[in-house]
Formats: C-alpha cells, structure tokens, sequence
C-alpha cells in the first residue's frame, strides 16, 4: 500500500482518486473526504474588517510556524486591502510581504483575493497589467486566487480566470452574495454554473457583509452542490450574528470549506471563529480533528497583536442586525467610522449608513463590496453633507452609471441619470475593459528609474500617488541619499564650491 501523506498535503479527494484503487484503503478515503476543511483569514480579512488592515508584516511573521502546523486548506494572507495599506499607511512593499510569508509558511497553500479587473484598485485596469500582476502574484508565492466582480458581472473576471489558469494557480470564482428583489437563488446556481464552464477550479460564495442566514445558506449549499463538480467554499462576516449558524447549516449541506479567523481577531465584522466550529465538530463525520491547544496558542498571540492597534477598531462591540438593511461589508465600516471620526463627523454616522440602501437601490442594486461599497457609501456620504440628494456627484459615480464598472444587477433610477447627466448614447454596452489602453508602456516612461522591476511598476499603475512617495523613500534608500533629493526640497547652494 503506498504511504498517506499527512497534515495539510493532501489538500482534496481529487488527488487520492488519481490513485489505483487498490492501492488506498477506502476507509482513508471517505475520512479524507468528509472532513471540512478551512481558509484562514486572520492575515488579510480579519485584520482588515476589525482594524483597517494594520496589521505588519513584523506582526505577522512569529506565528507564522503555529499557523503552518494547523493543517488549514488554506491560509489568506494577500488581496483585498493589503495591498493598498501597506504602502498608504504601513510604509511597506506589498510584494516583499508575500514572499517573507510565502517562506515563512512553507506547508500551507496561500490565497488571495482578486477583484476581477479591478485588481487591487478601485477601478478597471487593461489586460496588460492584470496578466503581470497574477505572473507576479503566482510567481511570488500565491497558489489560490480568488477572483470576483463586485456586479457579479462575468465578463470582468473571465481574463483573470484565464491567466491565474495559464500560470498554474487555483482559480476560485467568487459569487457576491447580496440580498435584493433581483438577487435570487437562482441567479446564484447559475453563476456556479456557469464560472465552472469558464474553468474555476472551485466555487466560493462570497458573503462580504454577514447577509446570509443559516437556512438560505443550507438551500444555496445544496443547490449549488447539486448543479456542480468542483467543491464549494463559503465565506460570511460575523456582523449579523449570524455567521457560526450559517457555517454549521452550510456544512449540513456539504460544503467542502468555510472561512474563519481565529478567536481573537474573529467576530464583529470579521469571520465567525475556528474554534467553535472545530470543537462542536469533534467526534462527528466532519471532523477535521485540528489541535484546539494550537488554536488557543495562536489565538493568545493574536490577541496581544489585536491590542497594538485599538485605535483602528471600528467601535463596534456586538452584532448588528441593521446591516441586513444597509449591507456594508466590515472593512468598509471600520474605514467609514475611523474617517468620519479623524473629521469629527461622527454624527452623521447613522445618517449616512441609512442613505446607503436608497442610492443602492438607484444604482441598480450592486452588491456592497470594493469597489461598489465605496461608490456607493461615498455618494451616500455627499447626499447627507449636502443635505440634497445628488447635489455632488462624483466622477467615480457618473463611471458606474455609463457602464464602465459593468451591467448592474437591476435598472439604473432615471431619476439618477438625469441628474447625472447621463443619456442613453453615453453608456457602455462592451466589456468595460476593452475599452482601455495599455499602460504598461505608458506607465514604465512616467516613473522612470523609481521603478526598479516589474513589481514596482505594478505597484505605480495601482496606486500612482501613493506608490510614487513609497518607491522615492525606497530609491532613496538604496541609493543612500535623502528623501528631500527627490521632493526637490534641497537646499544646495547654486554657487560653485571651491575645489
């Protein structure tokens, strides 16, 4: 018979079935099967729903053995927000972050979370730069990828879909659950469906604002297991209180995975905690038979981490069933509530998070998360300043509105258009992509010799402003002379020195 690997190597039944049968003994099988498996996600969504993503890569890097050793499916630790923070805020190089980790965690696949042609960004980038982005993402360490559009909009994950498959990585499609008269169950198995046929090698639903309840997460599961062959992911936020009810009932159903955090950087916004699950699991079919003690080890940790960053939490200290009304995923809360209050704004919170549900709607019911949360929560915000809705509409709306972000769930409000000025003739019927030009070119010329590689270059096209201070202090650095140099801040005289 040959030899079981152990741990986290044997990653789903696929690889077991390419066996001879008589080689395994089927008992191992069907144990290898029925398991539940998990994502963790305290390195990017936790610490981005409950912290603004602050969390360092100096935080990071000491639990990264315990993590290893846990036996996750998968630990997600890039994507998201990370990128962004760590060069905004974090005065850290994003790509460097993946691969300290990827060394750091050697036994475990990493994942990261794309938003389709938006990348990393907060808007469509050409075709150009996504494929370099995933050759880079994957060539720095990243095995799953996956991959969403914030409208569920297909055409805009379809050439990430293509590339992540091309360079060898996992390709996850992502369906953002959202409630709404238009977002039906129907609509979900379709997509399912159809994201197997473009070449998703798994599904993950994607519930980005803790919408679904347990029981509509048992009939999606089972409908959506009934109509595919790859397995099936699912992923909520504790912010409803319902996420750990959700997660029991989806695996009822026969998920094959669920996304959790651990304890201490779990619930509030963040994902429903590991350690309930595992422990109500234990003795059952589906137990993945994980060390609580580990656990707990790694929770402890987490949790003095947690502390180094109390400024950056939300405020939110319990569940909170108005987001079943106003839909806003957990980072975007954190974010809102820390800026309002830098503003001393924080009165018009409630305000704002009651606006948001009727410019959705406006907007054709998008589902809230980057970057139509923001869209949609920065109309919102100009709405109630104003004190007049639409009075300010910013040009990142008026793009969403003529079709550059994608086809939106349901029909734009007339109303809207017209104030927006937006006539029939202005909006975009093609894939929004198509519509934009090369830049790595353009992009290369305009940095110039701050770029160092191809990295730094992505890193620019990403986010120009940003980057740009980031990868002065960087050049600054390696050349080893002052910030100033470049910020044309010198005070050198114009008068020759005597030689």
């Amino acid at each position: 018979m040959m030899e079981i690997k152990k741990g986290n190597e044997i990653n789903n039944i696929e690889e077991v079935k390419n066996c001879q049968d008589n080689e395994i003994d089927k008992k191992i099988i069907h144990s290898i099967k029925n398991k539940i498996k998990f994502t963790d996600t305290t390195l990017r969504d936790a610490h981005q729903s409950l912290i603004a993503t602050r969390m360092t890569t100096k935080e990071m890097v000491p639990i990264c053995e315990l993590l290893d050793s846990v036996g996750y499916h998968s630990l997600e630790v890039w994507g998201g927000a990370t990128f962004d923070c760590c060069l905004r805020y974090l005065d850290e190089d994003p790509w460097e972050r993946l691969r300290i980790l990827r060394k750091n965690l050697p036994n475990t696949k990493l994942q990261m979370l794309l938003r389709g042609q938006n990348i990393l960004g907060y808007k469509h980038y050409p075709d150009d730069v996504l494929t370099e982005f995933i050759k880079r993402a994957v060539v720095n360490g990243i095995d799953i990828i996956r991959i969403f559009d914030a409208l569920n909009d297909l055409r805009n994950v379809e050439k990430a879909f293509d590339i992540t498959k091309a360079e060898g990585a996992h390709v996850q499609g992502a369906i953002c659950y959202s409630i709404s008269p238009v977002h039906k169950t129907e609509l979900f198995v379709d997509m399912a469906k159809k994201m197997e046929l473009m070449g998703a090698d798994s599904i993950c639903i994607k519930d980005m604002s803790g919408l679904i309840s347990p029981y509509a997460a048992y009939e999606l599961v089972k409908k959506i297991k009934e109509a595919i062959k790859i397995p099936l992911q699912i992923h909520t936020h504790s912010t409803s209180g319902m996420g750990l009810l959700a997660y029991l009932k989806a695996i009822e159903a026969g998920v094959d995975v669920v996304d959790t955090a651990t304890s201490s950087l779990a619930l509030q916004t963040s994902q429903p905690p590991i350690e309930p699950i595992v422990a109500a699991l234990k003795g059952r079919e589906k137990d993945p038979e994980f060390d609580l003690k580990l656990l707990y080890d790694i929770s402890v940790y987490f949790k003095k981490i947690r502390e180094n960053h109390r400024d950056m939490e939300s405020g939110m200290d319990n569940i909170d069933t108005r987001v079943l009304a106003y839909q806003i995923p957990g980072g975007m809360l954190s974010n809102l509530s820390y800026q309002l209050r830098q503003q001393n704004m924080m009165d018009k919170y409630e305000k704002i998070l009651e606006e948001i549900p009727k410019v959705r709607k406006d907007m054709g019911y998008p589902p809230l998360v980057t970057p139509t949360s923001q869209i949609v929560g920065s109309q919102a915000t100009y709405n109630v300043i104003s004190g007049q809705p639409y009075k300010i509409i910013p040009e990142e709306v008026k793009n969403y509105l003529k079709g550059f972000y994608g086809f939106p769930p349901a029909k734009i409000s007339e109303t809207l258009l017209k104030k927006a000025g937006i006539k029939p003739k202005d909006m975009i019927q093609s894939r929004p992509a198509d519509k934009i030009e090369p830049l790595i070119e353009k992009a290369t010329k305009d940095i110039g010799f701050l770029a160092e590689d191809i990295e730094d270059l992505l890193s620019y096209i990403l986010f120009p402003e940003i980057a740009k201070m980031f990868l002065k202090k960087k050049t600054a650095k390696r050349l080893g002379i002052g910030i100033e140099v470049f910020n044309g801040l010198n005070q050198y005289d114009e008068m020759g020195y005597p030689v």
